[in-house]
This record gives C-alpha cells, structure tokens and sequence, in this order.
C-alpha cells in the first residue's frame, strides 16, 4: 500500500477512542454532584477524608497544646473545656495528640500506599502485557511473597532495622505490593484484547507507550480504588504495630501506641481509650466506604447493578 493513500498515527489512534471533554472543570463539577447523589455515604466518607487530610496538613499548628507538653498536676482529667479529650497519665492533651497522631497515620498510610502501587502497577502492567513465560515466573515469585504472615514478616524486619517511619513506610510498601500486583495485572490483561491496543501495536508504538499512554490510563480507575482501600488498611496496620510496641517510637504519638497506653487505666479513665479508638474505627472505614464508592462508579460492570 502507498504511504499517501493511507496515514495511521498515534493521534488518529487516540482520537478514536478518547474524546476529551470540552470544559474539564465543568464535566468535573458534574461528576462529583453525580457521585453525591449516587453515593451519600462515599461522599461523606470523602468529607471525612479530607478533614483527616486537612488535619494532618495544619492541625498541629492549631492544636491547644504539643503532644508532649506534660501537666503531672492535671493527669487523668476528664473531658473539659480546657481538654476537650481529657488528658492522660503524664497531663498530655489528648485532643492534641490524636490531631498530631493524624499526621503519622497520614504519612505512613499513604507512604507506604505510594511506595507498593509503584511497584504493583511496574509489575503488574509489565506482566500482564508480555504474558509467556515472564508472567509466569514473576507469579510464582508473588506468590512466594504473599505466602509470608504478613503481621510475622513486619515484625520481624522491624526488630532487625528498628521503629521508624520511614522504615514501616518500606516494610508495608513491599508487603502490600504483591496483592496490588494481582489486581493491575488482571486489569492489564483484559485491557490488552481491546481494539485500540492492537492499533498502537500496528502503528509501531513502543511497549513503555503502550504502558504509559494507552494501558495506564483505561486500568487507572482499579488502580484508584485500590489505593483508597489500601490507605485503610495500612493505617489500621499501623495502628496495631503502634499497640504492640513495634510502631512509631515514643513520645511522638501514635493512635495505637495512646491505646496500648490507656490499657492500664481503662477504668478510671476510659476516654483514654475512646478517642484514639474511634479515630482508627472511622478513618478506616471512610476509606473503604470510599474506596467501595469509587469502585461502584469507576467500573463499568458495576453501573446500575445498585
């Protein structure tokens, strides 16, 4: 066939199957009004999230009191105005601690949940694409990974490089990067029988073009919800690494590490107990109510099954 009489470009490709909208923030406005109305109990658990966000971001510099400003005097207070939270065996603020102990939960829950979907979405992407033989070994080595007790294998590397952010950030990154894998890999595998995959594979396109321009964007939404699910989990993970001594060091908090503190005075002073508890219970059920939102919405399959 002469090169004049037919002209095939990657633009022509992409035109055929992504349209863009004509005013973005218009179409994105309507968007979220439809997943409001859609899904009340997604967009309240967004709201929540965003609070926790906003928390984490500037609650410290509002915070009443520092996290570990002592006040042995006033230890064991009960709710008040001055402790909207009460205080705890050492006169420390626990409203204050809870809005600092948000910031901890944030940066590991969504360190940890950018370090594994780095990973599971390289793996995940490059597996389910070349298939063969590559696929197979890469499975069996997730598998291998998978089969580990995750709580033991956490443990045990924190035992070994100590208690730190940065390390429990790496620890559960690649712990939770081998079941990610599996779901980008599935994603990638039904997207790579779609007609505008062929047409970029004739057109000569580059497998890293492929991945990034055209198999990235169409498996973005699984990629999404699994994010929101995951933040929850790593967070409640966190949580109860923090209760068993091998979370955050002290005294900076830690809503599983002020749980494992308020053990010994259940009794006398349960609020100790009560707010750091409901903050884990909520904050990890925003993202999953969310996460469940998004899926519902995102996947096509799912559209006007609810």
């Amino acid at each position: 066939m002469e090169a004049g009489k037919l002209l095939i470009t990657e633009e022509r490709v992409a035109s055929e199957f992504l349209i863009a909208p004509p005013n973005r923030f218009r179409a994105a406005v309507v968007a979220v009004r439809k997943f409001i109305v859609r899904k009340p109990l997604g967009a309240l658990s967004a709201m929540v999230i965003l609070l926790l966000l906003l928390t984490a971001a500037i609650g410290p510099w509002f915070a009443p009191y520092s996290y570990d400003e002592l006040n042995i005097p006033n230890r064991l207070e009960g709710p008040s105005r001055e402790h909207l939270a009460g205080t705890d065996a050492q006169g420390r603020d626990v409203f204050s601690r809870i809005v600092y102990g948000a910031r901890t939960s944030i940066f590991i829950g969504f360190g940890a949940v950018a370090l594994s979907t780095f990973i599971a979405t390289t793996l995940g992407i490059i597996s389910g694409y070349k298939a063969g033989w590559f696929d197979t070994i890469v499975q069996r080595f997730v598998d291998i990974w998978q089969a580990f007790p995750g709580l033991i294998f956490i443990i045990f590397m924190v035992s070994i490089i100590g208690p730190s952010q940065v390390g429990l950030i790496i620890i559960m990154g690649l712990l939770f990067s081998g079941g990610a894998s599996r779901l980008v890999r599935g994603a990638t595998i039904a997207a790579s029988s779609e007609m505008y995959i062929e047409a970029a594979r004739s057109i000569g396109a580059s497998d890293f073009r492929i991945y990034t321009r055209y198999l990235l964007p169409n498996i973005a939404p699984v990629i999404l919800v699994s994010i929101s699910i995951r933040v929850g989990a790593v967070i409640l993970v966190e949580s109860g690494l923090s209760f068993l001594g091998y979370g955050v060091p002290p005294p900076f908090p830690s809503w599983g590490r002020m749980l494992q503190e308020a053990q010994t005075y259940m009794l006398r002073a349960p609020w100790l107990a009560l707010f750091p508890g409901l903050s884990i219970a909520i904050v990890v059920y925003s993202f999953s109510m969310f996460g469940d939102a998004l899926r519902d919405v995102l996947d096509p399959r799912l559209r006007g099954s609810r």
